[in-house]
């Protein structure tokens, strides 16, 4: 049984490395966003409460979120462990789901940080180009299209998302800094915290996590 929760700032790939970390443990991966979304889908108690608080473009409260966790933890799929993603995003969201597993009689066993310099970031997600028409994503330097500005796929016009400009990217990655640092730090103190280059291909990136969970595993 492996319980797992996956870090690392906007553009890390987390969620590439979260799919194959949990298809690989054979556990659940239980994004914050997908639970969000399939609460509000099921038109539930919760999910009518998530939905004001996201039409009004608020943040959902850490107790609205602090329940969702722990209904999703509840379910059976968990017993052999889950990876968590998008939470705890906070120290008191960490020690709220120290409480939930205590409960369970459960506890986290790795933390693992994805780890990539701030610049790097800046230049992957600010080269992020999408075409108009089909949503085809490309990237000026990593994947760049055969025509500057025109998508392959259907010669629709591509263009930069305004969440991908360099002050609103800037921005979002100070956020997590703030945020984060502290969190991390919290694990630490555990001996629980695995850090991995995430400046790597994507499959030299997951052959690293693959060795910790193995060592862990053990």
């Amino acid at each position: 049984m492996m319980n797992i929760l996956i870090m690392g700032p906007p553009g890390a790939g987390k969620g590439t490395q979260a799919s194959r970390i949990a298809s690989f443990c054979e556990i659940p991966h239980i994004s914050t966003g997908d639970m969000f979304r399939a609460e509000i889908k099921q038109a539930s108690e919760l999910g009518k409460k998530i939905k004001s608080y996201l039409d009004t473009g608020k943040l959902v409260p850490d107790e609205v979120t602090v329940e969702v966790i722990k209904k999703r933890l509840q379910q059976a799929d968990t017993q052999k462990g889950f990876l968590l993603d998008g939470f705890p995003r906070t120290i008191p969201q960490a020690e709220a789901l120290d409480g939930i597993l205590k409960e369970m009689g459960r506890s986290l066993d790795l933390v693992i940080n994805i780890k990539v310099d701030p610049q790097v970031l800046l230049d992957r997600m600010t080269g992020r180009r999408v075409c108009q028409k089909c949503g085809a994503t490309y990237h000026i330097v990593n994947q760049p299209c055969r025509v500057e500005g025109v998508c392959d796929q259907c010669g629709g016009e591509l263009y930069q998302r305004s969440d991908d400009t360099v002050e609103t990217v800037s921005n979002r990655l100070d956020v997590y800094q703030k945020q984060t640092a502290p969190l991390l730090e919290y694990y630490r103190q555990r001996g629980i915290v695995a850090e991995v280059n995430g400046e790597q291909s994507i499959d030299d990136v997951f052959k690293e996590i693959e060795q910790v969970i193995r060592s862990i595993a053990r």
